[in-house]
């Protein structure tokens, strides 16, 4: 989102990181997204309970913010990202405000869509990263396919309601059982990101499969006929995310100058959060932070850095240093060769397209010499990596992760508790949600 300060203006590999990362002088997976494009897959089609393998099949569901596809879609996208408090806390006013705000903000980031080519990317490049995810999948655990792609965004289509009952209508649950894979496509956890992704994922399984639980043997379903769900609800330090990040770094430091390269200053940047979120325990800074420092180790430490943040919203005080101020405060010390990495997204959209690309870099002063990192987008690496975190994730035949379980100390949302029991209870005798 670029919205700075709106109220004014309102990833376990082993020797394939290793060899991947021992990169011939044209890399395949460097071709340019033009390239990429034109290699997306066909349209996978449904898989039904008629069409199993001896755990299959399973729905792979990539949940993410999601962004408007074209500008019509604008309003709608803001109406339902100022609504959901658990991303932009607006407190007992929020249904005044939401709508409000929204509807202000509407013509500005119209023409910031039109800007960047009439809309966000982001469903395209989550649909091809899905679809080539599950190719690989099919290859790598035959037991558990066929894998079917579906993408569940959280403010535009397709909403997860739509995703729900496609799931539905493909086979799953109806009295058929099935497993689904909530696969959240923020690396790192936040209650405003995932958390907020996975209530709503609850609400529509509460609301189009009933109450009841569903809990029993994930691999084939509940016991009552519904869907099976499991988590893959963070991987902020995974080998393939980590390398993925690295070697788009590695090749945007090879466009300076080598007697200057080892100086360039290394800004990752990530969403900001309200600090009434920071503070309330929430472990998305800690998690940011760790890919950053896992990806400077695989840098051996070559350059400085610093981790800032970007896309504040509302007149709260929010989790900074800002990504823009950062970049003018050390233009302004003399510091110009500057590389901004997105490290908490995993594919272009306005953040990177409009706010880094245009605002901060396009007003920096300094386009030769400010530059930013290309987004994981279709990269063969990052799209191993999601296929060996799925991997592991389906061999462990875990619900969720242990930290997921864990509701942060000042969590006051009995959503976010119901929520956090539900999909950790899908494993018998695994319900802990405190």
């Amino acid at each position: 989102m670029a919205f700075r300060n709106p109220v004014r203006q309102l990833t376990s590999r082993t020797s394939t990181i290793s060899k991947l990362a021992e990169r011939p002088t044209t890399s395949w997976w460097q071709r340019s997204s033009a390239e990429q494009l034109r290699s997306f897959a066909t349209p996978v089609p449904p898989v039904t309970q008629d069409a199993t393998s001896s755990k299959g099949p399973t729905a792979m569901v990539f949940m993410n913010m999601g962004g408007p596809s074209t500008t019509d879609e604008v309003e709608d996208f803001l109406s339902r990202l100022f609504a959901d408090g658990d991303l932009i806390p607006l407190g007992r006013l929020q249904n005044y405000l939401g709508p409000l705000i929204s509807k202000r903000r509407t013509p500005k980031i119209v023409k910031q869509y039109a800007a960047i080519g009439g809309g966000s990317p982001i469903r395209k490049w989550s649909e091809y990263q899905a679809a080539e995810m599950c190719k690989l999948l099919d290859k790598m655990s035959p037991e558990t396919a066929p894998h079917k792609p579906y993408v569940a965004f959280r403010y535009a289509n397709p909403l997860t309601e739509e995703m729900y009952h496609k799931l539905l209508a493909d086979g799953f649950g109806n009295g058929k059982g099935g497993r689904a894979v909530a696969f959240t496509q923020y690396p790192q956890y936040s209650c405003s990101t995932t958390g907020s992704s996975l209530n709503e994922l609850w609400k529509w399984r509460q609301r189009l499969e009933g109450k009841a639980a569903g809990a029993g043997n994930i691999a084939g379903g509940g016991n009552d006929g519904t869907i099976s769900w499991s988590v893959i609800d963070r991987w902020p330090v995974h080998p393939g995310l980590v390398d993925a990040i690295a070697l788009n770094i590695e090749d945007k430091l090879a466009t300076y100058p080598e007697e200057a390269r080892k100086d360039v200053v290394l800004l990752f940047s990530a969403h900001s959060l309200p600090m009434s979120v920071v503070n309330r325990g929430d472990p998305y800074p800690s998690e940011v932070a760790a890919t950053v420092y896992a990806v400077m180790q695989r840098l051996n430490f070559s350059n400085p850095y610093r981790l800032v943040w970007q896309s504040q919203v509302g007149p709260s005080a929010w989790l900074g240093a800002q990504t823009s101020d950062t970049v003018q405060n050390y233009i302004q010390k003399g510091q110009k060769n500057l590389i901004l990495i997105p490290v908490a997204f995993t594919s272009d959209h306005i953040e990177t397209l409009y706010e880094l690309d245009e605002e901060v870099i396009g007003e920096s002063g300094h386009k030769d010499t400010v530059k930013r990192t290309e987004s994981l987008n279709g990269s063969p690496v990052f799209i191993q990596a999601l296929a060996d975190i799925a991997k592991a994730h389906l061999e462990s035949g875990e619900a969720c992760s242990k930290q997921m379980g864990l509701r942060c100390p000042g969590c006051k949302s009995e959503r976010c508790a119901e929520s956090k029991k539900f999909f950790a209870g899908q494993k018998t005798g695994q319900t802990f949600a405190v």
